[in-house]
């Protein structure tokens, strides 16, 4: 079979992608300059939210959005996938079968209007204009007008759309438009058409956490708006360095592959594998990528690794696009645990009994 080897190089493009947060970000021993610190010169991440002159909230600095399930897939619940209209869900369905060997990410473009949930940034604030510059790509900035002005009505489309910003309160609202439909909701391959409208918040909590949430509007694939909420901290004593994806990139002729349509399993062999999964220990790369909470389920035939079909390749190995699966039994039948793997490592994960 040709696609595990694919699945592999196209594994080794989101890993480098995915992992620009922990390993490019290693500025040896660099100390933040005026940040509070407690007595034992660590960073108090617990200190009040800094303001800036005008009195506002001041986001300035890099951040880190926690571990969340939506870093690959924004559907964690099967029956949420209901949330895309049919076209769409085909369109999502035709992405998994070709292996996603068509992911922006994969091919070095930009990683589409959920960046901000997947990756380390860093925040230039003034009065004006709020600056995003992201880690994930060298270059690849966000401009947030804080000026006043409205978003246009018949904007050029852009990889990034065009971003306009106020204040409510202490919560800064960002709200987009303006983007191609080039790329995707996520990195499992949910669409978006032109008419996208992204809002976005941020409060500062204290001065290293923040709230972050984001609603994905979009009338032509979704039947009502997508809204996520996630954690971000501040990365204090790092910084971001730099990331060309396209460098000595050479798997794109590979990525041919399509899901493998002979290989049938009975539903009594997949029913024994379908349960709710803990993560117990492995690579938190691939946690990162996956989430630390497996749920597999089978309708119609079909197994599901939380809303991801998975693609037999065994009575035991399956491909969910964004890792290999593979279910390990006792001598009863009975399931131990489940293994995901990429290229980087594998996480292991225990059935809830």
């Amino acid at each position: 079979m040709r696609s595990k080897p694919i699945m592999h190089r196209i594994a080794i493009a989101s890993a480098l992608w995915l992992l620009s947060a922990s390993l490019n970000a290693q500025w040896l021993d660099w100390r933040t300059p005026g940040i509070p610190r407690t007595a034992d010169g660590k960073p108090s991440l617990t200190a009040p939210a800094p303001r800036t002159p005008d009195g506002k909230p001041d986001f300035s600095g890099i951040w880190q959005p926690e571990l969340n399930p939506y870093r690959f897939d924004l559907i964690q619940d099967l029956k949420d996938e209901a949330i895309f209209r049919p076209a769409a869900e085909a369109i999502f369905l035709e992405r998994v079968a070709d292996f996603r060997r068509d992911d922006p990410v994969t091919n070095c473009l930009p990683g589409g209007p959920s960046e901000a949930i997947n990756t380390m940034y860093r925040v230039i604030q003034s009065p004006t204009v709020v600056a995003v510059l992201f880690e994930s790509g060298t270059g690849r900035y966000r401009q947030i007008y804080m000026d006043g002005r409205k978003l246009p009505e018949d904007p050029n489309p852009t990889w990034l759309g065009y971003s306009v910003g106020h204040w409510e309160g202490d919560t800064l609202v960002v709200e987009s438009a303006g983007f191609n439909d080039r790329t995707w909701l996520d990195r499992a391959g949910h669409p978006h058409s032109e008419k996208l409208r992204v809002t976005e918040t941020f409060r500062r909590v204290d001065f290293g956490h923040m709230r972050y949430q984001i609603t994905f509007d979009d009338p032509e694939t979704l039947t009502k708006p997508l809204t996520l909420s996630v954690a971000v901290n501040y990365r204090p004593d790092t910084d971001m360095l730099e990331n060309v994806c396209n460098e000595n990139n050479r798997a794109s002729v590979h990525m041919v592959g399509t899901a493998n349509k002979g290989l049938h399993i009975g539903s009594v062999i997949l029913e024994k594998y379908t349960g709710t999964y803990a993560f117990r220990e492995g690579s938190r790369a691939v946690v990162g990528f996956m989430g630390m909470n497996q749920n597999v389920s089978l309708v119609n035939g079909r197994l599901y690794l939380n809303a991801l079909p998975l693609i037999p390749q065994s009575e035991t190995m399956f491909e969910s696009t964004g890792a290999v699966a593979e279910f390990f039994l006792d001598a009863n039948g009975k399931v131990t645990r489940l293994v995901l793997r990429q290229t980087e490592g594998e996480a292991i994960y225990d059935p809830k009994r």
